[in-house]
């Protein structure tokens, strides 16, 4: 049975590909999905949304406006040298404008409480982006928000190196104060930190394989991949000059939700830093052994994947099912 989820997500590169997978994946079932500020500002990360539905034909997903900046209000910071100024890499969308319907998205946050209300008991958030839109959830339908089965995260960095300050992943550090909210409220969460993100990578070769085998069958979708991919393989490699490829940070959170035979976890006490300095943004986890007298939540967090079988199944679905 395929799992109902509520996707959050801030359309850079990783995030794109997230969704061409998950509108492909045979275990998955998008039924909506929050376009917030993050890798690119919200009016692009909704146009970016509306473009995929067009070019999958999936206009039956509802495409929900998420947050414009964080809880703190300070205007968000956009890295267009990893996720290109349109969030596509080195792929720029035919569509450049928005709407009348792109425009009415903009308002429509309160949709998120009637979807969790239609799929009372069923539904899995899955979050990919800043953690903004969520926290906003708990804070205005904390009796809805509690109806939802699981919430899967992609953020923070335990005990490794975070990608925006030497401790703090850019999700959590896009808005501290929301991962907060978050982490204190959620009853059934499920983290994918950087640390086991990192890991799943697409080789340059995989790439071109998925590019190869969508040209023979003349499939746009499937051709926006390589340009996307390889502009971010060109930022990781400046980064990590010996990566083979680019990490999949956002698809391995998503596959994680019905692959659980497939991944190590620890259920350990977590908290995020919010005091401005050096450590602002950081994930804490109490790895301690010991019985642990610490009074933050206790939440699951992902340590390891099974890579083999992850990545087999996102080329599959990148090829064989995304052209059928």
């Amino acid at each position: 049975m395929s799992r109902k989820i509520l996707l959050f997500a801030d359309f850079g590169i990783d995030d794109i590909m997230a969704i061409i997978y998950a509108y492909n994946e045979a275990n998955v079932n998008i039924v909506g999905i929050v376009a917030e500020y993050g890798n690119v500002q919200k009016r692009t990360a909704i146009r970016n949304a509306k473009y995929l539905q067009e070019v999958t034909g999936r206009d039956d997903v509802p495409l929900i406006g998420g947050a414009e900046r964080s809880l703190i209000g300070v205007p968000p910071i956009y890295y267009p040298e990893v996720h290109g100024p349109e969030g596509f890499g080195g792929f720029v969308p035919l569509s450049e404008y928005i709407d009348e319907e792109e425009e009415n998205i903009f308002e429509n946050f309160h949709q998120i409480y009637d979807i969790i209300e239609k799929y009372d008991g069923e539904l899995t958030i899955v979050c990919i982006g800043r953690l903004t839109s969520l926290a906003t959830s708990f804070i205005l339908y904390p009796e809805t928000v509690a109806k939802v089965k699981k919430i899967f995260i992609m953020g923070g960095a335990f005990n490794f190196p975070g990608n925006v300050t030497p401790v703090a992943e850019a999700n959590i550090f896009g808005d501290p104060y929301a991962a907060n909210i978050v982490f204190n409220f959620a009853e059934d969460l499920t983290i994918f930190p950087l640390n086991v993100t990192q890991q799943a990578i697409l080789t340059y070769e995989m790439v071109n394989y998925i590019d190869q085998v969508n040209k023979e069958a003349n499939n746009t979708l499937g051709q926006i991949i390589k340009p996307m991919m390889d502009y971010y393989w060109q930022f990781y490699k400046s980064q990590i000059p010996t990566i083979p490829g680019a990490p999949l940070h956002d698809v391995v959170t998503l596959w994680g939700v019905f692959n659980e035979q497939h991944i190590k976890y620890v259920n350990k006490p977590v908290s995020v830093v919010t005091a401005p300095g050096n450590a602002f943004g950081q994930t804490v986890g109490d790895f301690r052994d010991f019985v642990q007298l610490s009074d933050k939540p206790v939440h699951r967090i992902a340590i390891a994947i099974d890579y083999s079988p992850f990545i087999s199944r996102v080329v599959e679905v990148l090829t064989t099912e995304l052209i059928n």
